[in-house]
């Protein structure tokens, strides 16, 4: 591991996923040289073999709050609820009411408990329980898959991908978060009035397949560390950002300070 970075995309190797090498030094894109260079500064990672459900559920509690909210409220869930049996059974019956006080740090429990249990019984109806639509998740056509969770109330876009991602394995898939939206288009490596789904395709369209589940966590990392929406740190100078010379700053002064969201800034 002595070739890898100290600093650590989702706590290094204890992390999930597994360590992965892919190709750097001759990118065809700029998006592709972009997580290239974001491989010098994280461990670079190859996602994949979560439980399709457990990982869907993760993800709905993630949607409009944080990662300090939405963890202890999966964590709690998972107590509650995963005793050795079938989870999507299990919170397909589950009391609405229960299941809202259990995850409500996760913020729009009600919202959030209603979708979970509409999603556990729709699949336990579709495909009898957990293993099946594992399998299903892991095995059948990507974009198959993609449209059945996008047919479920509560499930976008990005939910979609981070299944298809985490759980199933999918190569070149890269979701889009508010990070990935904003990093993108500020950086020019998509159009400036992207929507998360434009994002989407313009990153898989210019990223190799086996680098966009890196790049996907690798920029939300970055976002956190240097490029938030409000202070990034290129107001700082550029050599305040590993990716300057990559970086379009769409929307950025430096000079004034200014910060503006891309669309805006055209």
């Amino acid at each position: 591991m002595s070739d890898e970075p100290a600093e650590n995309i989702s706590g290094g190797a204890d992390g999930g996923g597994n360590v992965a090498q892919f190709a750097t030094g001759d990118p065809e894109t700029r998006a592709e040289a972009v997580v290239d260079a974001l491989g010098d500064i994280y461990w670079r990672k190859a996602y994949g073999g979560r439980q399709a459900f457990p990982c869907l559920v993760r993800t709905i509690l993630s949607q409009n709050t944080s990662d300090t909210a939405s963890q202890p409220a999966f964590d709690a869930l998972m107590d509650r609820y995963d005793d050795g049996g079938d989870l999507v059974a299990t919170l397909s019956a589950a009391d609405r009411e229960t299941l809202a006080d259990t995850i409500a740090s996760a913020g729009l429990y009600n919202q959030k408990s209603r979708v979970i249990v509409e999603c556990a019984e729709e699949l336990l109806a579709d495909f009898g329980g957990a293993g099946a639509f594992d399998a299903f998740v892991r095995e059948s056509d990507p974009a198959k898959v993609r449209d059945r969770l996008l047919d479920m109330r509560g499930v976008g876009p990005k939910t979609a991908d981070c299944v298809l991602l985490f759980s199933g394995g999918r190569g070149g898939v890269f979701p889009v978060d508010t990070h990935v939206h904003r990093i993108a288009r500020r950086m020019g490596v998509a159009p400036p009035d992207a929507d998360h789904e434009g994002v989407r395709e313009a990153l898989e369209a210019s990223v190799p397949t086996e680098k966009c589940g890196f790049g996907h966590t690798a920029m939300i990392q970055f976002g956190r560390e240097y490029c938030n929406a409000r202070k990034p740190a290129c107001l700082d100078g550029s050599e305040a950002c590993p990716l300057a010379d990559l970086c379009d700053r769409v929307g950025v002064t430096p000079e004034t300070g200014g910060v503006l969201d891309p669309a805006d800034a055209t």
